[in-house]
């Protein structure tokens, strides 16, 4: 009855973006999120010498021409790029937004935008969907990450209410709660070098995704880096990708072994 009584309730007051229910509460931004929660997983991880995103493809479809083609991961400019999970339209939308912004900045100053400026101003943009009639909140949730000469490396996560936060190391999409879990216990505070950061992101994918085992076609993994005084992003190939998951496996079953012999024998 009680259940009943909750769904009226929100009934009356979910067809509009702009009202509140009595609890204080706006729903079309709650189903929003409801919506990227079921989404497919997006990581992130900060390292002292870089940043990566790592995400799950859900469309592994064979006739994809791979070398064109990124479900998940978008370039912003030369020092940024983010991973979505979501509505990939509205990603589409919003990534196209960003590229503009950061297009803007470059004309007017004639230097690249600062990463959290341009993230804050996107953020601008998504609440106003949360705030004006005849609108609804942007269906996804974006991963940043990025350099600039006033913080270095950096992390972003940014959502569908207009809220964004620096992070270390986080993530978006399904089973995000378990894979955070992970992370905690996981990074290393100050002292991640990204080879051990793309480990850990294989280690924390092969566990929380819904499937029985992890391929180099189901994950999709950048990284951005500084050489030589220009920042360079790249899309993981699908062979080097295979070679993390290959090493994850070998340590695993290495573990497993060592367990199995520590394990006394039982003599009936």
């Amino acid at each position: 009855m009680g259940r009943c009584v909750e769904v009226e309730k929100s009934r009356r007051y979910d067809s509009r973006t702009t009202i509140f229910s009595p609890e204080g509460r706006l729903y079309q931004v709650e189903y929003a999120m409801e919506a990227i929660g079921h989404a497919g997983t997006c990581l992130g991880i900060l390292a002292k010498d870089g940043v990566l995103l790592a995400a799950e493809r859900r469309n592994t479809n064979k006739l994809l021409d791979e070398l064109a083609y990124s479900e998940k991961i978008y370039k912003l400019h030369d020092d940024m790029a983010c991973s979505v999970a979501g509505i990939t339209s509205d990603a589409n939308v919003l990534t196209n937004e960003l590229r503009l912004i950061a297009q803007r900045y470059m004309l007017q100053y004639q230097e690249p935008i600062p990463c959290e400026q341009m993230v804050s101003t996107l953020c601008d943009i998504k609440q106003a969907y949360t705030q004006f009639g005849g609108k609804r909140p942007f269906g996804v949730s974006l991963l940043y990450m990025g350099w600039d000469k006033h913080y270095g490396f950096q992390l972003y996560q940014s959502d569908p209410s207009g809220n964004y936060g620096g992070w270390k190391a986080t993530c978006i999409g399904n089973n995000s709660a378990n894979a955070v879990s992970m992370l905690k216990q996981e990074y290393k505070e100050g002292g991640t070098s990204l080879p051990e950061a793309l480990d850990l992101s294989i280690k924390v994918l092969s566990k929380t995704l819904d499937m029985t085992k992890l391929t180099s076609e189901k994950v999709e993994i950048a990284t951005l880096t500084r050489e030589d005084g220009k920042t360079r992003i790249k899309i993981l190939p699908g062979s080097e990708v295979g070679e993390l998951i290959k090493k994850y496996e070998a340590e695993e079953a290495k573990v497993e072994a060592e367990k199995k012999k520590d394990k006394p024998s039982t003599s009936s």
